[in-house]
C-alpha cells in the first residue's frame, strides 16, 4: 500500500500519534519497572483509573494538533469539550482518549490511545486512528476520501501500509468473540451467565471440533482487531462503551467493511450526533451497547443468543 495516497489530514494524524507513542513508551516501560505508576484520583470517571500519563497525553495531543488544525472542538476524555483556536464555530471535532487500559498500560502489558476527527458539515468521521503501545502492529487507521469512499489500514512499527478489505466472516461456532471482561463483578460474572451464547460459541463444528473461543478486549482496539480479521467479533453487553471508547474504531470498522449493530439488530451509522458543542457534550454521555462483527450474519447470530 502507497501511504502517500492516504489524505493529509490522516497523515498528519498518523504523525501525531507516531510522535505520542514514541514519547510514551519508555514511560510506560518505567513506570513498571519501578512500581511508580503515577495514579491520580478521578474525578470526571470515578470507577476509572487515571495516570499522570492520561493527563500528559491530553495535554499533547492538543499541542500537536493545534500545529496543523487551526480551529476545532477538542472533546478529550480528561476534560470537557472546548474550541481551540479563533473560530468559534469550528468544523472538525477531535475526540480524543489519550490513554485506553491505562491501568494495564503501567505495567506494560497493554495500552492504546484513540483519535478521531469527525466533520460536523459532513455529518460523519473522516479521520481516526487507534494506536497500540506495545505491539509491532502500531496503529489502525480509518480515512475518508474526496471520492466517497472509505479506507482502512493496519500499519507496523516499521511503516507497512496494510489496506483493511477482508473482516472475517465465519460461522459463531468458530469465532473469537471478545470482550471487556476484566472487571469480575461488573463484567465477568454477567457475561458468564449468558448461557445460550456460550453454548453457541462452544459448539462442536462439522469437523467435531470445538472452535469457539472468548478473548479479553478493549475499547476501540478491540473493533480495530475486528476491521483486520485478527478476530471475528467483539460484543459490549453490560454497561456500554463510551463515545471515546467505541467511535474511533466503529469507523476503522465500518471503513474495513465490517459491521456494528445494537442489541435489538439496528445498524449503527456514521452519524454520531455531533452538530453542535452543545450536542457534542450530551453525545459524550451516550454508552452503546452493541455487537460488531466482519459481517452482518455474524453479528446477527451473536445478537440473537444474547439475553438482555
Amino acid at each position: 500500500m502507497d501511504k502517500n495516497q492516504v489524505p493529509e489530514l490522516a497523515e498528519n494524524i498518523v504523525g501525531v500519534v507516531r510522535v505520542l507513542l514514541s514519547d510514551l513508551r519508555p514511560k510506560l516501560v518505567n513506570a513498571a519497572l519501578t512500581g511508580r505508576r503515577a495514579e491520580n484520583e478521578n474525578p470526571r470517571h470515578e470507577d476509572n483509573f487515571l495516570s499522570d500519563y492520561d493527563l500528559l497525553m491530553h495535554e499533547r495531543y492538543k499541542e500537536l494538533l493545534a500545529e496543523f488544525m487551526p480551529s476545532f472542538i477538542y472533546a478529550s476524555e480528561e476534560s470537557d469539550p472546548e474550541v481551540v483556536g479563533s473560530d468559534a464555530n469550528p468544523d472538525l471535532c477531535v475526540l480524543v482518549d489519550p490513554l485506553d487500559t491505562s491501568e494495564l498500560a503501567v505495567r506494560a502489558l497493554l495500552g492504546y490511545t484513540h483519535i478521531m476527527v469527525y466533520s460536523l458539515s459532513l455529518k460523519r468521521p473522516i479521520v481516526s486512528v487507534v494506536g497500540d503501545i506495545f505491539h509491532s502492529v502500531q496503529l489502525y487507521v480509518g480515512a475518508h476520501y474526496e471520492d466517497g469512499s472509505d479506507r482502512a489500514f493496519a500499519v507496523t512499527a516499521d511503516d507497512e501500509w496494510h489496506l483493511l478489505d477482508r473482516p472475517s466472516d465465519v460461522a459463531m461456532n468458530q469465532a473469537l468473540v471478545t470482550n471487556y471482561l476484566m472487571r469480575p463483578e461488573e463484567r465477568f460474572l454477567p457475561l458468564a451467565e449468558q448461557r445460550q451464547f456460550m453454548e453457541a460459541l462452544g459448539a462442536v463444528g462439522e469437523d467435531g471440533k470445538r472452535k469457539g473461543r472468548i478473548g479479553q478486549g478493549h475499547g476501540s482496539v478491540c473493533l480495530a482487531h475486528v476491521a483486520a480479521g485478527f478476530t471475528d467479533a467483539t460484543i459490549e453487553i453490560q454497561k456500554g462503551f463510551a463515545a471515546w471508547d467505541f467511535l474511533p474504531g466503529h469507523f476503522i470498522l465500518h471503513a474495513a467493511g465490517g459491521v456494528a449493530i445494537d442489541l435489538t439488530g439496528e445498524p449503527i451509522g456514521l452519524d454520531y450526533g455531533f452538530n453542535s458543542l452543545p450536542e457534542i457534550n450530551k453525545a459524550m454521555g451516550v454508552k452503546r451497547k452493541f455487537v460488531a462483527a466482519g459481517s452482518r450474519a455474524l453479528a446477527e447470530e451473536i445478537r440473537a443468543t444474547l439475553r438482555p
